[in-house]
């Protein structure tokens, strides 16, 4: 599918690893251990019931996991932890007490296995930057106390994002002629134990620029700006002075030439943060009197009062400073809440983006009122674009967008040229309007009276633009309602020629997408369109870079495409048999004009089913082949792992797919079945044609993630990975009207696969999820028992009535779809569950629809019905689990669960196999009334390697 992607001025890759990326932010020193809890454990089985405390073992355990709180114990598995965690082996009495655990060694090892290093090329693509990484966090790390505010999570004391990774080290390599790389020049001058964040190159490829924080008697400091000289390898302060420090929590500093950064810095003059008043000044009041219609998601760490606004204020306020290589410095504009900071392609200008108040108690600060300018390069307020106000009334529809300016950036191809779009339906996608949305360019200084240029009109919602030159742009369009996409040509120079659709199909289509186009590096450091010039050829090529969905699986590929005929020649397309090849970046972009086709040169990843994602260059017009990475494999001890991506079809005609992993050196013949996990999350289409598109390819590497269900490969079970569950709602039908009956038909017919093949035993199968797929789990064990013998659902919502204005895709209110809300909701049939479910949630969820009390009602409601239950409360964690404490316990209790419940099947004592399937049966007549589909701002990005 074409798509529009912001580009940035340095290319990164993450190669493939069981870690959380990295993020250009920083974690956080560990607190004073009073600070750290164990998980809260409550159980139910048999009528009887025990729950421990919440707050008991806060330091008793926590003694015998000393040097787990350290700050570097949290990436050995040979800390103090180890040796008083019990395992899932011992006494099951030990579960029902506090205190982490430890999973197996087989599955610990893989986990604290050291991570890869995330790799950044210079912008002349002739130097790679590894920056290294440690494992795991500790869980000191995220017990750190932060502020909740407006729907950001603050560290008070560092005056950064909190719960954030960062990196240990930094190491340049040349990459030389034939493809190899030099010995590591190291980063020099780092403080011992520097955290190190926001690493970008400057855009001649000479100096680095980042921030480093360090310990102060226990504590983490501020964060500081450094720069380091690429060429010797030495860093230093950016400022003279080491009073400056960095305020993170929104933009942190942009390159504005090659020796000047513009910072966000920690007002000089602000002092102490506010303290909460001992007795309020009056009591909290929320109005409507204007009978306003605002329906909202449910936002979490919103503002409660006007305290908490003064304090967002207080963290938030940056002063701008204008720092050059030289150690000169000066403050620029006033103090303000900035939350971009954007240079003009030819750096003259910069588009600064902040917020003001009122502010909001029910929406998030993205919705808070946001003024946008242009100032010159050394500051100078030049003009306001916009003041948008208050957004709390954006409808939930899908496609709804706040009114006003909005995408407001620079033309990546024109100096000093900007372009936004603006809503002509009141950004309610409900309202029938021809055109929808307007698209408009303008010069940073306009003359007086110049009016804004119509670039575009469209009747879809705008979705971006690829720039090129003068004679061609890309626009893109779509609506989710329909899964329409379009793609148009432009020509923004000529007003005499004639937009035209490029592209026009869906995007549940994942057979007919043509791919992207790939987007060169210019000298500004702006990234436009790559025009290819064919030896005696005037065509206008473009290279697409497409994934290659086929009903046999993605085959990625590479086509040279005429923009005038639509002709296409692929001339490169990843390995069938063997490999799964993707093209990563274009590298031969330094010259201005176009690329010749000869002098081709790109990024290519390579991977198999047993052998890891490696990086490659390719060099036309010979297509040679140069390795420049030789990574380890991750886990060698599961290289031998047997994969395969299975077909099989629902009993309405769907077909499905699902990827099998059976355990190294496994022999059905043998061995005999398995117990198997089965571990999915489904997803929504508006066809039966698209649904049953295959997605993702039998070669890909088997990535293994911290909490993967892929590491019980280690204690030889059958994984059954993303078996597709389609919930498919065609014409006028919303998918989730039928959700119940499709989605206990999917695992049926995935369930029936894997034991026909005889590699999964019937009665010991396992069902789990996170999230969405939490909510699934909890659903099958209620109305497919006779499926599953446990399940195993993390960070998951429950009672859909608690999410009254839409969830995931999902945009009827509560009041408008009351069956399909109460239908869905498994938590209202907490009755039905018979079979052993395990609960796990993080004490400090933030994702909208997946609060932390969905989880303690659900578990109330089974214990409620005397259904074998278990609820473990993982303290300080979000809706993903993070620190190495955590994810351990994580994994024990999951493992625990599964050589329980599922290995040796004793979950079916009190339901026959009969008595479920009747129950079952009866559990699919669901009502299907009609009505709408938006995107739930839950986070899932499953990302395998991350392209800046």
């Amino acid at each position: 599918m074409m798509r529009f992607q912001r580009a940035y001025h340095r290319l990164s890759l993450s190669p493939l690893c069981h870690s959380s990326p990295p993020s250009a932010s920083l974690l956080l020193l560990p607190p004073k251990l009073s600070t750290l809890r164990f998980p809260r454990v409550r159980r139910f089985a048999s009528g009887n019931s025990l729950m421990s405390s919440r707050a008991a073992s806060r330091l008793r355990v926590l003694a015998s996991v000393s040097p787990g709180a350290g700050e570097d114990a949290g990436g050995s598995s040979s800390n103090g932890s180890a040796s008083l965690s019990a395992t899932a082996t011992e006494d099951d009495e030990l579960a029902l007490g506090t205190g982490y655990r430890l999973p197996p060694p087989e599955i610990r090892d893989i986990v604290d296995a050291p991570p890869v290093p995330a790799l950044s090329f210079s912008p002349h693509r002739d130097k790679i930057l590894f920056l290294k990484r440690r494992a795991l966090p500790p869980l000191a790390d995220l017990a750190r106390p932060e502020e909740k505010l407006a729907g950001v999570r603050i560290d008070g004391y560092c005056n950064t994002r909190s719960r954030m990774s960062f990196y240990t080290g930094l190491g340049i390599h040349q990459l030389l002629p034939d493809g190899t790389l030099s010995p590591e020049k190291e980063i020099t001058g780092i403080p011992d134990g520097g955290k190190i964040n926001f690493v970008t190159w400057s855009n001649d490829g000479k100096h680095l620029a980042f921030s480093i924080r360090v310990d102060e008697n226990g504590n983490s400091s501020k964060p500081i700006v450094w720069v380091a000289d690429v060429e010797t390898g030495e860093a230093r302060p950016l400022f003279k002075s080491q009073d400056i420090y960095l305020n993170a929590i929104f933009e942190s500093f942009v390159w504005i030439d090659n020796s000047t950064l513009l910072v966000s810095t920690i007002p000089s003059t602000r002092g102490d943060p506010p303290k909460r008043p001992l007795v309020p000044s009056g009591p909290k009041t929320l109005s409507n009197e204007k009978k306003t219609v605002v329906q909202v998601r449910t936002f979490q760490d919103l503002l409660k009062d006007e305290y908490d606004a003064d304090l967002f204020d207080y963290y938030a306020t940056s002063q701008l400073v204008l720092a050059s290589l030289d150690g000169t410095s000066k403050e620029v504009g006033p103090p303000a809440v900035y939350t971009s900071l954007d240079p003009s392609t030819d750096h003259k200008y910069l588009l600064i983006s902040s917020l003001h108040r009122p502010y909001s108690f029910i929406v998030p600060c993205v919705r808070f009122p946001k003024k946008v300018e242009v100032w010159t390069a050394d500051g100078r307020f030049v003009r306001q674009l916009c003041d948008l106000p208050l957004a709390e009334d954006i409808p939930i529809v899908a496609n709804s967008v706040r009114k006003g300016m909005r995408s407001i950036n620079w033309r990546a191809d024109k100096p000093s040229t900007l372009y936004w779009a603006e809503t002509q339906d009141g950004g309610d996608a409900k309202v029938e309007v021809s055109p929808r949305d307007i698209v408009y360019m303008q010069s940073a200084e306009p003359l007086a009276g110049e009016e804004p240029e119509v670039l575009h009109k469209l009747d879809l919602r705008y979705g971006g633009i690829s720039w090129c030159d003068d004679t061609l742009a890309l626009v893109y369009e779509s609506w989710y309602k329909t899964r329409r996409t379009r793609t148009w040509v432009i020509s923004p120079g000529s007003n005499d020629v004639t937009p035209h659709i490029l592209f026009d199909r869906s995007s549940e289509d994942v057979y007919s997408d043509p791919g992207s186009t790939m987007l060169r590096r210019t000298a500004a450091g702006t990234y436009v369109i790559a025009k290819i010039k064919k030896e005696n050829d005037e065509g206008t090529y473009v290279l697409l870079n497409g994934s290659g969905a086929t009903p046999q699986g993605n085959v990625p590929f590479l086509d040279l495409f005429d923009i005038n005929t639509g002709n296409k020649e692929r001339i490169w397309e990843s390995d069938k048999e063997k490999y799964f090849e993707t093209v990563v970046a274009l590298m031969s972009d330094q010259k201005e004009g176009d690329l010749k086709m000869e002098e081709l040169k790109i990024l290519t990843s390579k991977e198999s089913k047993t052998e890891n994602t490696q990086y490659s260059l390719q060099l036309w017009p010979d297509r040679k082949v140069q390795q420049i990475t030789n990574f380890p494999h991750p886990y060698p001890q599961l290289a031998s792992l047997q994969k395969e991506m299975i077909r099989y079809q629902r009993k309405d005609g769907v077909q499905l797919t699902a990827t099998l992993y059976l355990p190294p050196g496994y022999d059905p013949s043998k061995d005999g079945p398995l117990p198997c996990l089965f571990w999915s999350y489904p997803g929504e289409f508006k066809s039966k044609d698209a649904a049953s598109q295959v997605r993702g390819s039998p070669n890909e590497f088997a990535g293994i993630g911290s909490t993967s269900a892929l590491l019980w490969l280690a204690r030889r079970f059958a994984i059954l990975s993303g078996p597709t569950i389609p919930i498919i709602g065609e014409g006028d039908e919303e998918a989730n009207d039928r959700y119940v009956e499709q989605l206990v038909a999917s695992a049926e017919a995935a369930v029936d696969e894997v034991v026909r093949r005889g590699v999964a035993h019937p009665s010991k199968i396992a069902v789990g999820g996170h999230s969405y797929g939490a909510f699934m789990t909890a659903n099958l064990l209620a109305h497919a028992p006779h499926l599953f013998s446990c399940g195993i659902a993390r960070s998951g919502a429950y009672n859909r009535t608690l999410t009254p204005f839409g969830f995931q895709n999902e945009d009827r209110t509560l009041w408008e779809a009351t069956n399909v809300y109460v239908e869905m909701s498994p938590f209202m049939s907490a009755n039905k569950i018979k079979k052993p479910i395990l609960l796990i949630h993080g004490e400090e969820d933030n994702n909208p629809g997946t609060l932390t009390m969905q989880s303690d009602r659900f578990f109330n409601a089974l214990k409620g019905h005397g259904a074998l239950c278990r609820l473990v409360i993982l303290p300080h964690e979000s809706h993903g689990y993070s620190a190495r404490e955590s994810i351990m316990h994580v994994l024990w209790e999951t493992d625990r669960w599964l050589q329980k419940y599922c290995v040796p099947n004793t979950s079916d004592a009190d339901t026959s196999p009969d008595q479920s399937k009747e129950e079952s049966d009866s559990s699919e007549k669901v009502a299907t009334p009609t009505g709408g589909g938006n995107p739930e701002y839950e986070d899932h990005s499953k990302i395998r390697r991350s392209l800046l």
